[in-house]
């Protein structure tokens, strides 16, 4: 009997994902799987497989798209089966298995042929000043930034209960490891091995230029207090949800007790090289 009976797919809202998944639920069945088509891939692909929710015993999850795709499955997954990821984007850095590379590389996950590469996630808790809270967790980053173009935000950004700084800057990106290579990057931040246990909060073009990025452990309790009195600010987790913050809301992000677990072949590229040939380093 197969070591992967129930094989989820999500596939990107697009003809060239979801042509794939068509295909893929096809070779699939045929080889004694059975599969599970996230809600929205069902729906647009037909037919009568199962459907994969958070919960679903899927024993491999399938992500057709890029890392945008991923990040919005590892989320709903935490904790639970293996993702594969299947790069039909640009970068890549999450979904490194390449569009021809797929059926090979499923091959050898199919048979046991693979590894584990665990992520961390952090949990994200906005505390309104009227008592209502949101909840998130992101894979790469929590980021509060201003949503005009005029004024710059002022933070206050705390660590373990101690005061680290007061910022006036167009914002703060909170990344993991994972996300050291997203907006992080962006704003001039490091780059991160991602199997560090640290986070790295990195202001978005401070006023004070000697505000720099800082690295801290992923055991401590990061919290950022908005002081921006009238102005609109935004809370944006992994660049795809969020919600609108006000002066005097209070940002907690910790570790999450949960990991995503990403399956790799036995010969995957290295960290290094992935980020050599992404970002075309010494070219």
């Amino acid at each position: 009997m197969t070591a992967f009976p129930r094989v989820g797919v999500v596939a990107k809202r697009d003809d060239g994902a979801l042509g794939l998944a068509e295909e893929l639920v096809v070779w699939l069945a045929r080889r004694g799987h059975e599969v599970l088509l996230d809600p929205a891939s069902r729906a647009a692909i037909g037919g009568s497989d199962g459907v994969l929710e958070p919960g679903a015993p899927a024993d491999l999850v399938v992500v057709l798209g890029g890392d945008g795709t991923l990040l919005s499955v590892a989320r709903r997954y935490a904790g639970g089966p293996p993702i594969l990821g299947v790069n039909l984007g640009r970068l890549g850095f999450l979904t490194e298995v390449p569009r021809d590379d797929l059926y090979p590389a499923l091959v050898e996950v199919l048979a046991g042929r693979f590894e584990l590469d665990s992520r961390s996630l952090f949990d994200v808790l906005l505390e309104r000043t009227n008592g209502e809270r949101a909840c998130f967790r992101a894979l790469n980053d929590a980021v509060i930034a201003k949503a005009s173009l005029a004024r710059i935000v002022e933070l206050v950004l705390e660590v373990d209960g101690r005061l680290v700084s007061r910022y006036r800057a167009d914002g703060l990106v909170v990344s993991t490891p994972t996300g050291s290579t997203a907006y992080n990057l962006s704003a001039g931040g490091p780059i991160l091995h991602p199997h560090l246990p640290v986070a790295v909060l990195t202001p978005i073009c401070p006023h004070t230029l000697t505000l720099r990025p800082l690295v801290v452990p992923d055991s401590s309790v990061v919290e950022v207090i908005l002081e921006t009195p009238g102005e609109k600010v935004n809370l944006t987790v992994d660049g795809q949800e969020g919600c609108e913050m006000t002066r005097g809301d209070r940002l907690r992000v910790t570790r999450s007790a949960e990991s995503v677990h990403l399956a790799r072949t036995l010969e995957p590229r290295s960290i290094f090289e992935g980020l050599r040939s992404k970002l075309h380093w010494g070219e």
